[in-house]
């Protein structure tokens, strides 16, 4: 039995946190798990960044109201979930994701969850479970799936190398050079085609 484990934003959805930063207009939150693999590290100072800038979770929920899953994404998501099961594991939070996961067609998704003052300020953040892509993959591997992975930046490695079969999908050319040894595709015709290939 297979199961797909897809990465979020870069793979379905656009990066939050870029569109964020181009509305706000504070350039340092382009930084992402692209840039940075540390999570923790990344979102601690993402939030005092936050902080510093007087901003909250109403903002960056108004800046997803305007973000569309990336062109393809749904009909990609439609068609491989018609052939095996899909869970989108991502480090995002429940109040960033169910936007979009609306319009993307509920597919499951497992992420984390926000710590939010009355005032509307993020004060931290709840990860699921440690290494939680990582662990995910193997606890569904536990239960007797085999698992393709797919994703684009460093906190998806652990995932993909630990799955049966595993892409890269639009990544940086760095982490292409890094791990030659994984298949990249810039497209959902051919990463379905892989999908179906190791199914």
């Amino acid at each position: 039995m297979n199961i797909v484990c897809l990465d979020m934003e870069g793979v379905v959805v656009p990066e939050i946190w870029i569109a964020f930063a181009q509305a706000s207009g504070i350039p340092e939150l382009t930084r992402t798990t692209r840039d940075e693999p540390d999570y923790d590290k990344l979102m601690k100072w993402r939030i005092g960044i936050l902080e510093e800038h007087g901003l909250g979770l109403k903002e960056i929920q108004d800046t997803i109201a305007t973000i569309d899953p990336l062109p393809g994404a749904k009909e990609f998501l439609d068609e491989l979930r018609s052939i095996t099961q899909v869970i989108i594991l991502s480090d995002t939070f429940e109040e960033f994701a169910m936007p979009l996961m609306k319009k993307l067609g509920w597919p499951t998704i497992f992420c984390n969850s926000l710590e939010v003052r009355p005032d509307g300020r993020i004060s931290g953040f709840r990860m699921r479970c440690k290494e939680s892509k990582l662990t995910t993959v193997r606890g569904l591997q536990s239960i007797g799936y085999d698992t393709i992975a797919c994703g684009d930046s460093y906190n998806d490695l652990d995932m993909i190398l630990a799955s049966k079969a595993g892409f890269l999908f639009r990544t940086t050319e760095q982490i292409k050079a890094d791990y030659p040894q994984l298949s990249a595709f810039e497209n959902y015709g051919e990463l379905l085609s892989a999908i179906r290939g190791a199914l």
